[in-house]
């Protein structure tokens, strides 16, 4: 789940230290929470209130209220939310009970596993309910709308089930010579087409009833009511009447040049069809997926190196490129499988149905015949590759957007590991292609370390206060094969090999370099430094670290460390321990997303923080939220009290900044006010 994608969960718990394990169970499985704790009934309802939750956690052993109790408040409420008792123990008879009174999960809390997957579960299906209900409003707009232009469209329209007329507009009345709908209503359609189209049209209905594509439009003979006939043009389409599905007819007495609308379908520079057309392929090929035709594939491609090349061959020759590329695909294609334009250089690839390993030879036949061929663009000659990511089309996946998102992610993962390849999404084979990921990522990893392939980033902390000296937080980046990789790609990989302690200490050690640097050149500044719950657990690190910060020498420049409360509130004790000896060295601490647990106050009085981070959850659309600016200026107040100072991240607009300054918020920062950039080699040389 995103980070973004914040679940509003009302824990029913009466015990504070066992709410933070669950919502410290959901945080480190990556779902972000907005948490509030309720012990009664009228607290629940406060919660309800001030909260809106989506989801309801509850312990049924609270006294005083039960899960029937909580489900009749819950449905009086008119929201949709749902239940999830989370037990210490399981047994048939409690599960059932607690289902009857209206619960729609059930979680064993030791298994911390079964608790992440009934949330998510529950979460998604809340989703998918919530956007049902937007696609049922915008439906009903839809067929309004479609009725308005139906009834002053100059086309003759027909809806049509199981061969019946059950809609027409005026025009077709017109068309066909029928003075009232009730004339036509029941009337099979078969009536209204001439003996010698008859069978023809027959067989596109019986097609269309079995799920078969729409086919191209249809020429024929109409029958009008008094005996004339008129040539048509007939259009097809799956649609809707009254909840039935039905047909769309449209007869149109104008011809149509049949040669225009193909030419009209392609596109100019390649030759392939647009990308309108494009998308409308790949919608036919998932309707005909979720309708149980079985080995298609969806396919992506890109030329490596693009925007070299087009720099190379010159802007002018950019079309001929994407152009020779067109034409070695639509060489190397069969005549059933389309290729067409998604993109500025992006081509989009429907193969027809075949097997798993003819489509695999089909895609290295395409990337071997297009880097195998010289491409003459003006006065250059070039070689070019490509990168080809695919999925395959099943009844699961039978979804544009979600047959597009693979493909796309199949690309980018290709493209990540130095292009001129091949992925195709396939969920077979899903095991062995994660294991060669993770190989792939985790040599990456242990390449930058062996080869100083680490770099550092810094984006500016601005003071609202007007603070001396200058505020950096400090980021870390990997060089990559197609050029720096953001932390998200390979600490999730270092994290599960026991490496992120030595990457910390690759940062740790170039900052306090940088600061020296920085200080000699008589600049006052402070780093803010993140580290990993593991380093936390490594018992040589504080001694390392005040080593080097007292080589450094630093006089007026400061170190913050900083890490995320849900990881210090697992880790209290020896957190504890760490920043003692840390603070006592002369470095500073942090705590990022603060605010996120249900006391995170009463955490400070464990662990002493020189700064307080405040959580990016509640910067997200802050000015349309109120709710989050009280809280934000509530923890500035409690803060400044106990002598901590706030920084406030993620912050995207101006109008958020003025709101955060009258919160009293002592620092910003976000990619609106700087975004990260490298830190020069030469600053964090050892001085």
């Amino acid at each position: 789940m995103k980070h973004d994608n914040v679940i509003r969960i009302l824990f029913i718990e009466d015990s504070v230290e066992d709410a933070e394990l669950l919502i410290n169970v959901l945080r480190n499985g990556g779902i972000a929470v907005r948490p509030a704790r309720a012990t009664s009934l009228a607290e629940i309802q406060a919660a309800l209130d001030e909260l809106v939750p989506d989801l309801v956690l509850m312990n049924p052993g609270v006294p005083g209220i039960d899960a029937a109790s909580v489900t009749r408040q819950l449905d009086s409420s008119g929201r949709d939310l749902a239940l999830i008792a989370v037990v210490n123990s399981l047994s048939d008879d409690s599960v059932a009970d607690l289902f009857a009174s209206g619960s729609r999960g059930v979680a064993l809390r030791k298994r911390s596993d079964q608790v992440l997957a009934v949330v998510q579960r529950e979460f998604e299906a809340l989703s998918t309910r919530r956007q049902v209900r937007r696609l049922e409003t915008s439906l009903r707009e839809t067929e309004r709308r479609c009725d308005s232009l139906l009834d002053s469209s100059r086309d003759a329209i027909a809806y049509v089930h199981e061969g019946m007329h059950v809609r027409v507009n005026q025009a077709y009345l017109e068309a066909f010579g029928f003075a009232e709908f009730d004339d036509i209503l029941g009337l099979p359609i078969l009536d209204l087409i001439a003996g010698t189209h008859a069978d023809d049209f027959k067989g596109v209905l019986r097609g269309l009833s079995k799920g078969e594509k729409t086919p191209p439009p249809l020429e024929l003979l109409a029958r009008r009511d008094d005996g004339g006939t008129f040539k048509a043009l007939v259009d097809f389409a799956h649609a809707t009447f009254e909840g039935e599905a039905c047909l769309q007819i449209v007869f149109r007495q104008q011809m149509v040049d049949a040669a225009l609308v193909a030419q009209l379908q392609r596109d100019s520079v390649t030759g392939l069809f647009n990308r309108a057309r494009t998308l409308e392929h790949i919608d036919e090929a998932v309707a005909a997926a979720a309708a149980g035709r079985e080995g298609q594939a969806m396919l992506l491609l890109e030329p490596d190196n693009w925007k070299e090349m087009v720099a190379s061959a010159g802007i002018g020759n950019a079309d001929k490129l994407l152009a020779a590329i067109a034409a070695k695909i639509n060489e190397s294609i069969d005549e059933e499988d389309v290729a067409g334009v998604l993109g500025d250089h992006t081509l989009g690839l429907i193969l027809a149905p075949r097997g798993d390993l003819e489509h695999a030879a089909l895609t290295e036949r395409l990337r071997t015949s297009i880097a195998e061929h010289i491409i003459d663009a003006g006065t250059r000659s070039l070689n070019v590759t490509i990168t080809i990511g695919g999925t395959l089309i099943a009844e699961k996946n039978a979804s544009t957007e979600a047959v597009l998102e693979q493909a796309s992610a199949a690309l980018r993962n290709a493209q990540n590991q130095g292009g001129n390849r091949v992925e195709l999404h396939d969920p077979s084979a899903r095991e062995k292609a994660d294991a060669e990921r993770e190989q792939y990522w985790l040599d990456l990893v242990r390449h930058a370390l062996s080869t100083d392939g680490l770099r550092l980033y810094h984006q500016q902390i601005i003071s609202l206060q007007d603070a001396a000296g200058e505020f950096y937080e400090i980021l870390v980046r990997m060089r990559g094969p197609k050029g720096d990789v953001l932390p998200s790609y390979f600490f999730p990989v270092a994290e599960r090999n026991g490496l992120l302690p030595a990457i910390d200490r690759w940062v740790l050690g170039h900052a306090i370099d940088a600061l020296a640097h920085r200080e000699n050149d008589g600049l006052t500044t402070t780093y803010f430094v993140k580290m990993t719950l593991q380093s936390l657990e490594d018992p040589d690190l504080l001694p390392w670290l005040c080593r080097r910060l007292e080589t450094a020498k630093l006089r007026r420049s400061t170190l913050v460390i900083e890490m995320p409360e849900s990881k210090v509130l697992t880790s209290l004790r020896p957190t504890q321990e760490f920043v003692a000896g840390w603070r006592k060295a002369g470095g500073g601490f942090a705590i990022e997303q603060f605010g996120s647990g249900l006391n995170s106050f009463q955490m400070l009085n464990h662990v002493e923080a020189d700064f307080l981070k405040i959580d990016r959850s509640f910067m997200t659309d802050l000015p349309q939220h109120p709710e989050n600016q009280k809280k934000i200026a509530e923890i500035c107040k409690e803060g400044h009290a106990s002598g901590k100072q706030t920084v406030a991240e993620w912050v995207e607009d101006a109008v958020s900044t003025s709101l955060l300054f009258a919160c009293g918020v002592d620092f910003v920062q976000g990619n609106f006010l700087q975004e990260p950039a490298k830190v020069l080699a030469e600053e964090y040389m050892p001085v």
